[in-house]
């Protein structure tokens, strides 16, 4: 016999009348508790939760997010890869991407692959061979990246095209007339944009580092052309880290002039891998030890005064004379009042370029007095001759 509609509603309220009178008793022996009465009347005070801080924004990366996305090697002539397919013989191969950019495969032919990354190739090969085979799952390894090949234009020692390898040595060695002892640098790695630098011999005395820039096709031939710019002074100056990017075939690298850099900045640069450690230049006239001189790169015009034995009692210390041969051929000249103390790179003491030609010239009364040595210089001997006879009496 079940029981009644009416009879189980009665007794589901007794449950309940019971649970809530056990519920309470549980709830006044916990406030009862050392301790808990304390957590109970926090919670029964609680503040309403207030509104939520607003989260700091993430610092921001020192890379730049059009790299970033274009960091992938990108496949290109000379490259030499590993192909083999899963399960399948006579479909293994070592090949080189051909002057054409393309990849000879078994039984597939000739394949289009420059300026593909490795998993982009690895999926036109896949599709490839899926018209022959079914499922087929392609492992592709790059076995020896070919040289890269860039252009470094602007104020570097010398510009031009350079094909750069995997490790190696670079040297910074100033160019112009003259000659120098070059630096070499010891590289291990992929090349970067510093071993391109290094490589076209360093930077000139008026690089500017905080305007590097570098245009990169953003694939094969005809694709478009990025731009990046880079401030390498920052690391000089201690200021923050930069990125030293790895340099990708066909880039092309410039470095501005400077139009207006510190005494302190000249001489970070100069200190520093980006420039050749030493430059020759030329000291001529009233010097004690007159001739060609190896100085610091970027040293100024009293360094090598200094080092050239400082001026003689002849020296006209307000007419020195720098002679300096520009890129178009031409000389440039200026007339520099001496001053040792002056600072670097200010008029009175700029900073020397490979080849310069300093020039000393002699004051106004050394002038006069071998103007007359000189014209004195033909009757000397008969005024000694005279001056003979007269001691002798005859």
């Amino acid at each position: 016999m079940s029981p009644s509609p009416a009879s189980t509603t009665r007794w589901d309220e007794h449950l309940l009348a019971a649970g809530i009178r056990w519920g309470s008793i549980g709830l006044m022996a916990l406030v009862g508790l050392p301790g808990v009465s304390g957590v109970a009347q926090a919670a029964q005070k609680a503040p309403t939760p207030s509104r939520p801080a607003a989260s700091k924004p993430p610092a921001s990366s020192s890379i730049d997010p059009g790299l970033a996305a274009n960091l992938r090697y990108r496949l290109g002539p000379g490259d030499k890869l590993k192909m083999a397919v899963f399960r399948m013989e006579g479909y293994e191969t070592v090949a080189e991407v051909l002057s054409d950019g393309t990849l000879n495969l078994p039984r597939l032919g000739s394949v289009p692959v420059w300026g593909l990354s490795l998993d982009e190739a690895r999926r036109r090969i896949t599709a490839g061979y899926a018209t022959i085979l079914r499922r087929p799952i392609v492992y592709l390894d790059l076995v020896e990246a070919r040289p890269v090949r860039v252009a470094v234009s602007g104020e570097v020692q010398r510009p031009g095209l350079y094909s750069i390898g995997k490790g190696g040595s670079n040297q910074l060695s100033s160019s112009g007339p003259g000659s120098s002892p070059s630096t070499v640098i010891q590289t291990s790695g992929a090349p970067t944009l510093l071993d391109a630098i290094q490589r076209a011999g360093g930077l000139t005395a008026y690089g500017d580092l905080r305007r590097l820039t570098v245009q990169r096709p953003s694939g094969g031939p005809g694709s478009p052309v990025r731009t990046y710019q880079f401030d390498f002074l920052k690391v000089l100056s201690g200021s923050g880290p930069v990125t030293n990017p790895l340099l990708y075939d066909g880039d092309s690298i410039t470095i501005p002039r400077a139009e207006n850099l510190s005494e302190t900045e000249l001489l970070a640069i100069a200190s520093s891998t980006f420039a050749p450690d030493t430059i020759a230049v030329n000291v001529v006239g009233e010097v004690l030890k007159p001739g060609s001189l190896n100085v610091k790169a970027n040293s100024p015009l009293s360094g090598a005064l200094l080092t050239a034995g400082g001026l003689t009692r002849r020296a006209n210390d307000q007419t020195v004379r720098l002679l300096r041969l520009t890129p178009t051929g031409t000389i440039k000249q200026a007339t520099i009042r001496f001053n040792p103390a002056a600072p670097l790179g200010s008029v009175q003491n700029p900073p020397l370029q490979q080849g310069d030609v300093i020039v000393v010239d002699r004051h106004g009364w050394a002038k006069a007095t071998d103007g007359l040595s000189d014209a004195l210089a033909p009757i000397g001997p008969v005024i000694n001759a005279g001056s003979l006879f007269r001691l002798l009496g005859l």
